[in-house]
C-alpha cells in the first residue's frame, strides 16, 4: 500500500517518533509517505533526521519529507494527524501562572479549568485553518486524527465548524486499564475486558471483567487499597471510586481539576495529591514535566539519534490508537478502541452535540461506535458540568465574544469553587491580553481589556501554588536517572 500521512506539529519529537514506528510495524504500510510539518524548522530538522535514520536502518521504502509549508504537507494526504501545542510553553506558563494569582491551582490545565479554556481559544482558530487546508488540498474524504488538547474542544470545532471527518484520540483509557489489570493480579492487560465511557479525561470503567469474571466495586477498592504504590499515588481516584462506584481513567492530578471538591483549598490539595511524580497532582506539574522534557531532548539529541538506528520491533508497537485505526481502515482487520466523536445518542444521558469518548470498532467501513450506553448518574453529572463549559468555550472561540469566554470560565467547576465573578472577569482580561498574539479572534476586545486592567480593582497575589516543584536542571535529571538505574 502506498498513501500519504501528514503529521502537523511533528516537532513534538518523541511522540512523532512513536507514531511513525507504530505505523511502520504494519507490514502493508512500509511504502507509506510521511509528510512532516511544524512551525519550528529546528525541531522539524531534528525529527526528520531521526525518522530517516529509522527508515535507512530498517531498509524500508518509506519516504519522509519535512516542510514548514503546511498546505504542501497536506497536499494529497489520506490521513492527517495533529499533535500541536499552540503558543508552546510560553503561553502554557501563562495558563498556569495567571490563574494562580487568583487562587486557582491547576496540575495540568489543558482540558477545562482556566488554563484549558484559554488553550482551546488558542487552538481552535488554528484547527479551523487545518480543516480548511484538508478540505482544499488533501485527498477527498481525508480523515483527521486529533491528538491535541483540549481534546473535546478541538474535536468539537473540527467536526462542527471545520466540516472534516475527525476523530479525537487519547491514551487515558489504556493507562487506566493497565493499572486495573495490575492491581487485580492479571498477568497481562489482555486478560481484562472493559467498557469505558464518558468524555475525554472523564471516562469511566462502567463494566470490568477479568478472564470473563465480572469485577465489582468492593473488589476493585480492596485491590487498589492493597497496592503498595497506587494506594499512595491515587488517593483521590480511590476516593472517587468509593463514592461514585466506578474507576476513572484519568490520573490523580488531572481528575482533581474537574471535580471541584479536591483542589479548592490548599490544605485539601496537599491532602489528596502525591508528589512522587507530576501526574499525581503537583501544582503546574505538567508544565514542569514538559519543560524538563524539552530541555532533556535538546541536550540528549545525539543519543536519541543513535537509538534510531536500531531495528523496529513489532512486538513493541505501542497502544496509541493511530496505527491501529489506519490498519483497520486500510486492511479490514478489526480494531476495538475508545474514540472521541460527536455523541449523537451513543451515550443516552449526555447531549447529542457533545464530544464523548466511548468504545467503537474500526474496519473498512469506518469507525463504528457502540451505542446505547447509559452512564451512572454521578458520572453523567460531572461530565455535564464539563460539557457545558466546553460548549460555551467553543462558541466563544468561534465568535471572539469575550463576554461569553468569561461566562465559560465562570462556569468551570474548579474556577467557580475558588473565584468570584469579579475575579474571573479580571483574570480573563489578564489572560487574553497576555496571550493576544495567539488569539486573533479577540483582537478587537484586547484594547478594552487592557484599559480595564489599568484600573483593576481586584487584588491578586504572587503565589506559586500549594505543591510546586522547581524545574530540574539537566545535571539533576541525569543524576536522578543514574540513581534509578542503579536501584533497579
Amino acid at each position: 500500500m502506498s498513501f500519504k500521512i501528514a503529521i502537523i506539529g511533528a516537532g513534538s519529537v518523541g511522540f512523532t517518533k512513536k507514531l511513525f514506528t507504530d505505523i511502520l510495524c504494519v507490514p502493508e504500510f512500509q511504502d507509506v509517505e510521511f509528510a512532516l510539518t511544524d512551525i519550528s524548522e529546528r525541531n522539524l530538522g531534528m525529527i526528520r533526521e531521526i525518522l530517516e535514520r529509522i527508515v535507512k536502518a530498517n531498509r524500508l521504502p518509506a519516504r519522509v519529507t519535512a516542510t514548514t509549508d503546511r498546505r504542501q504537507a497536506l497536499d494529497g494526504a489520506r490521513y492527517v494527524i495533529s499533535c500541536v501545542r499552540v503558543g508552546g510553553l510560553e503561553a502554557y506558563r501563562d495558563d498556569i501562572a495567571i490563574p494562580l494569582k487568583y487562587g486557582i491551582d491547576q496540575c495540568v490545565g489543558d482540558t477545562i479549568c482556566a488554563g484549558g479554556i484559554l488553550y482551546g481559544q488558542r487552538n481552535i482558530p488554528v484547527i479551523l485553518n487545518f480543516c480548511k487546508d484538508i478540505r482544499e488540498v488533501a485527498e477527498a474524504n481525508a480523515k483527521f486524527l486529533n491528538y491535541a488538547n483540549p481534546m473535546a474542544m478541538n474535536t468539537w470545532a473540527a467536526i462542527e465548524y471545520g466540516k472534516v471527518d475527525t476523530v479525537g484520540l487519547c491514551h487515558g483509557v489504556q493507562h487506566g486499564a493497565e493499572q486495573i489489570a495490575e492491581v487485580l493480579g492479571a498477568k497481562s492487560v489482555h486478560e481484562l475486558d472493559y467498557v469505558c465511557s464518558g468524555i475525554n479525561h472523564q471516562t469511566w470503567f462502567v463494566d470490568l471483567r477479568l478472564n470473563g469474571r465480572k469485577i465489582g466495586k468492593d473488589e476493585l477498592i480492596a485491590a487498589f487499597e492493597a497496592h503498595p504504590v497506587y494506594s499512595r499515588q491515587e488517593k483521590l481516584r480511590i476516593d472517587v471510586l468509593k463514592r461514585f462506584g466506578v474507576y476513572s481513567t484519568e490520573s490523580n492530578g488531572h481528575l482533581s481539576e474537574y471535580l471541584p471538591w479536591y483542589r479548592k483549598r490548599p490544605d485539601e490539595i496537599t491532602r489528596w495529591i502525591d508528589m512522587s511524580d507530576w501526574i499525581h497532582g503537583e501544582t503546574g506539574g505538567y508544565l514542569r514535566h514538559s519543560t524538563e522534557t524539552r530541555n532533556w531532548f535538546e541536550t540528549e539529541f545525539p543519543r536519541f539519534l543513535e537509538s534510531a538506528g536500531l531495528p523496529i520491533d513489532p512486538a513493541r508497537r505501542s497502544n496509541e490508537h493511530a496505527s491501529h485505526i489506519l490498519e483497520a481502515l486500510e486492511t479490514g482487520r478489526v480494531y476495538r478502541g475508545h474514540f472521541n466523536v460527536k455523541n449523537n445518542g451513543v451515550i443516552t444521558n449526555l447531549p447529542a452535540d457533545a464530544i464523548i469518548e466511548s468504545p467503537g470498532f474500526v474496519d473498512r467501513f469506518g469507525i463504528n461506535m457502540v451505542s446505547g450506553i447509559t452512564l451512572p448518574e454521578a458520572c453523567a453529572a460531572t461530565c455535564m458540568a464539563s460539557i457545558n463549559v466546553q460548549r460555551m468555550s467553543v462558541h466563544a472561540a468561534i465568535s471572539g465574544d469575550i463576554d461569553l469566554l468569561k461566562l465559560a470560565v465562570l462556569h468551570d467547576p474548579l474556577v467557580g469553587a475558588v473565584a468570584t465573578p469579579e475575579e474571573v472577569w479580571q483574570m480573563v482580561d489578564e489572560m487574553v491580553v497576555a496571550q493576544a498574539q495567539w488569539l486573533p479572534q479577540y483582537a478587537d476586545a484586547v484594547p478594552a481589556a487592557r484599559e480595564r486592567l489599568s484600573n483593576a480593582r481586584v487584588k491578586t497575589r504572587e503565589w506559586s501554588g500549594a505543591a510546586r516543584r522547581s524545574v530540574r536542571s539537566i545535571e539533576e535529571l541525569r543524576a536522578e536517572k543514574s540513581a534509578l538505574k542503579q536501584a533497579g
